[in-house]
Order: structure tokens, then C-alpha cells, then sequence
């Protein structure tokens, strides 16, 4: 094996990615170029340098599809629930709990984390935010240690391992050319140490700066005008919470995905049903999903379920483009890495595919 210059270009290439992430800075662009300089040193053409600019996220996009697939329908699947009221009913009950800063702290933490496991921290930490935020203040929790406990469990614990929707494992798995299911598995074990860590340290460092319950704490929180915006809010809630079947759907869901959830462990650990893993688990997932899509916009309004549901879904697409969108150059630069894709980024065949990552490895 040889090093060429295509390697070197490929290793600046990413400690240039590396560096500008430091930076707080967007890496599309220096993945763009970078890919188009490797792609042009290794074939010697200013033409394929160019084309494997397109390659690269095209391949990339076929590759990722299925994680834009799944955002699209859970996210889809949230709104056809906010629809019926149904996302506040399954975080309300959790209000009750909230007594004081201490158990608000970790109920964030719990439902959080719960939440995002299945409906993505992006969407879900909105959503929790909104309901339970106010009512932990209230409760004598900080802003910033609120703050603090929706980042960590959902940002942070549950984008880390992403384990039931398995996005984020999927993403390495098909970059480094292995199995998404040992990738899950250790990730998972990494984000429970860490975020564990993290949580008890961040607890710890907040716990003297919790206060008795009172209202003061969130009036003074309120600060800001927002008569407007309550009043819209107002009226979209009592619009929600009109629907009969808020509750059933509050039941129905987490009870699906508890089953799914016990449906994969069973799997995993027991020869009584076959192996589920990777992309299959996130299918079954959207499978399911998608019929609870479909069943919540049938309840909602049968007259108008059909376009309810096309509409959820054009919003669950414009989301996962929106939130997903830049990954697809910043894969295709890391793609052209593997020996598995990078022939097809620069219209070679799979024997001449070189394998730039792995050689540097080496």
C-alpha cells in the first residue's frame, strides 16, 4: 500500500472539517472543495473533480435515505398528534410530579430523554419545553439548570445513541463500512456512562441554587410581552384539546412503542424471534408510525384525513431536509473514503475503488 497525494489531500481535508468545526463555523463548504480536490488529484481530471462534487451527494442521499424517510414520518406523526391535542396530554400528567426544583430536574431529564428517543431530540425538546419548562421554574428549578437537563437528556443522552430510531449509528455504521447494530449497541453504552456522569455533576452544581416553590420565579421569568403570542396559543390549545380521542391516542402511542421497544430487546436476546437490527428496527418503527399517522388523522376529521395526512407529511420531509440537508456533502466528502462508495463518487470501478480512510488507518 501507498500513500499518494489524493491521501494527504483527503487527511488535510479532514483536519481542515475538524478544525472549522472547533470553530464553531458550518463545514458544507470546506466538505464541498475538499471533495472536489481529492476527486480531482486522484484521477488527474478537472472533470471528474467537478463530477464527484454531485456524485458525492447524490450517493450520499441514496445512502442516507431512510433517515430523512424515518424524520419524515415521526415528525409527521407529531403533528397529527398536536392535532388532537394528544402531545400535551402525554407530558401533563408529569405536571403533578413537578413539586419542587429537585424531582423537576430529573422529570425533565426522564421525559426528555423518553421523548427524544422516539420522536427525535429536535421536535421533542420544543414540545417538552413548552409544557414542563414554566412548571419547573415555578417549582423553584433555575432557567439554566432547566435549560441544562433538556440538553443533556435529549442533545445530548438520546442523539448520542439515537438507539431506538438509529439514525445517528447509522450514519458512522455506513461511513466506516460496519455493522449498525455494534455501533448501536456500544453508543448506547457510551451515551448511558457519560450522560449519567454529566447529569449527576450538572445536579450537584445547581442543587444549592434551587429555591422554594413560588410564582415570583416564573413572573420574573416573564418578563418579555408576549400578550400576542398567548393569545394565539390560547386559541390553538382550546382548538386541540377539543378532540375526544386525545387521550386514547396518548395511550395508544407510547404503548406501540413500548411494544416495539419490548418486540427488539426480545429479539436481541432471546432466539424466539429473529435478529432485528439497524435499518430494520427504524422500519418497523415507521411502519408503525405511519399507520398511527394515519389513524390519528382519521379521528381527528375522516372528511379530511386524506389531505391531513399528505399535508403531515410534506412538513415531516420539509423538516428532515431542513434539519438533515447539510449532512448529505458533509457524508459525501467522508463516503469518498470508503472503498465500498468511492468508486461510484469518481466513476470507477469497485476493484481500482481506492480506500483513503483505511489506508491513512493503516
Amino acid at each position: 500500500m501507498e500513500l499518494t497525494a489524493a491521501h494527504w489531500m483527503y487527511l488535510i481535508g479532514t483536519c481542515i472539517i475538524i478544525l472549522t468545526m472547533l470553530l464553531r463555523q458550518n463545514v458544507v463548504v470546506p466538505s464541498i472543495i475538499v471533495t472536489f480536490l481529492v476527486g480531482w488529484i486522484f484521477t488527474g481530471s478537472l472533470t471528474t473533480g467537478l463530477q464527484s462534487i454531485f456524485n458525492a451527494s447524490l450517493v450520499a442521499a441514496g445512502e442516507l435515505f431512510n433517515i430523512f424517510l424515518i424524520i419524515t414520518i415521526m415528525t409527521a406523526l407529531l403533528h397529527s398528534l398536536k392535532s388532537l391535542g394528544t402531545d400535551k396530554q402525554m407530558i401533563t400528567p408529569f405536571q403533578r410530579v413537578m413539586k419542587n426544583g429537585h424531582i423537576s430536574f430529573w422529570t425533565l431529564i426522564f421525559v426528555t430523554y423518553a421523548i427524544s428517543l422516539f420522536f427525535w431530540p429536535t421536535p421533542a425538546v420544543p414540545l417538552v419545553g413548552a409544557l414542563l419548562i414554566p412548571v419547573a421554574i415555578r417549582a423553584g428549578l433555575p432557567p439554566v439548570g432547566a435549560a441544562i437537563a433538556i440538553s443533556l437528556a435529549g442533545q445530548g443522552m438520546a442523539l448520542s445513541s439515537d438507539y431506538v430510531i438509529q439514525i445517528a449509528p447509522t450514519l458512522t455504521a455506513t461511513a466506516a463500512g460496519v455493522s449498525v447494530g455494534a455501533v448501536a449497541d456500544r453508543a448506547f453504552v457510551l451515551s448511558i456512562i457519560t450522560g449519567i456522569v454529566a447529569i449527576v455533576i450538572a445536579y450537584l452544581t445547581l442543587r444549592k441554587q434551587i429555591l422554594p416553590p413560588s410564582n415570583e420565579h416564573l413572573t420574573n421569568w416573564e418578563k418579555l410581552d408576549q400578550s400576542e403570542e398567548q393569545l394565539d396559543e390560547t386559541a390553538e390549545t382550546l382548538d386541540t384539546q377539543k378532540s375526544k380521542y386525545s387521550l386514547l391516542f396518548a395511550i395508544l402511542v407510547p404503548l406501540t412503542f413500548l411494544i416495539i421497544i419490548g418486540y427488539m430487546f426480545l429479539a436481541k436476546f432471546s432466539d424466539i424471534i429473529p435478529s432485528v437490527e439497524g435499518g430494520t428496527g427504524a422500519a418497523l418503527i415507521g411502519g408503525a408510525s405511519a399507520l398511527l399517522l394515519i389513524a390519528a388523522s382519521m379521528f381527528k376529521n375522516p372528511r379530511t384525513s386524506l389531505d391531513n395526512v399528505s399535508n403531515n407529511i410534506i412538513k415531516g420531509f420539509l423538516f428532515a431536509f431542513k434539519a438533515m440537508g447539510p449532512v448529505i456533502p458533509i457524508a459525501g466528502f467522508f463516503f469518498i473514503g470508503s472503498g465500498e462508495l468511492s468508486g461510484r463518487i469518481l466513476g470507477i470501478t469497485e476493484g481500482d475503488s481506492p480506500t483513503f480512510l483505511f489506508d491513512l488507518v493503516v
